[in-house]
């Protein structure tokens, strides 16, 4: 991708988390299975349940990537498309949200921090884990209604065509 201008690499970059994120839509749809909530009793079981075990695993990995490609690059290379210098990652979120595309950097703050809980502390309190994958349950969706809202504004103010389409976000 090196070789590309900064509008082909995000739009490029938008190809990719388009496809990451249907991933994340269909491990968050088997995950939370009509409306599914998951409990401390749930995770503690989890180890008699290699099925559920395989799909959260899917779930918390498909989050981290998705959170990541969208921080450290989809939205970096959109705001060079613009013809911006992107700064650091707050930076970086912060513009986002004043141009509307990021609902809000308080938001993506937290889905950070959770992504790291999830890698890193993995099932060591089952209580804060299943309270921690509840809360990503709904940071997954703000990650995918902000790659719509990039996609949007792809679409209509530096009016792209041929982009990759629109997420379908699971509880809508």
């Amino acid at each position: 991708m090196s070789g590309l201008l900064p509008v082909e690499r995000f739009v490029a970059t938008l190809s990719i988390v388009k496809r990451e994120g249907n991933h994340l839509a269909y491990s968050w749809l088997t995950l939370f299975a009509e409306g599914k909530l998951i409990t401390q009793t749930w995770v503690e079981v989890l180890d008699e349940q290699p099925e559920e075990a395989v799909l959260l695993e899917a779930f918390v990995s498909r989050f981290g990537r998705m959170q990541d490609t969208l921080a450290d690059k989809l939205l970096p290379r959109w705001l060079q498309a613009l013809a911006e210098k992107p700064g650091s990652q707050i930076e970086t979120l912060n513009r986002a949200e004043r141009l509307g595309v990021v609902e809000s950097v308080e938001g993506w703050l937290i889905a950070r921090k959770l992504r790291n809980q999830l890698v890193h502390e993995y099932m060591e309190n089952a209580c804060e884990f299943a309270e921690a994958i509840n809360i990503a349950r709904d940071s997954s969706l703000m990650l995918m209604g902000t790659y719509n809202q990039l996609h949007n504004y792809a679409e209509s103010k530096m009016a792209l065509a041929d982009l990759p389409g629109l997420l379908d976000l699971p509880n809508s």
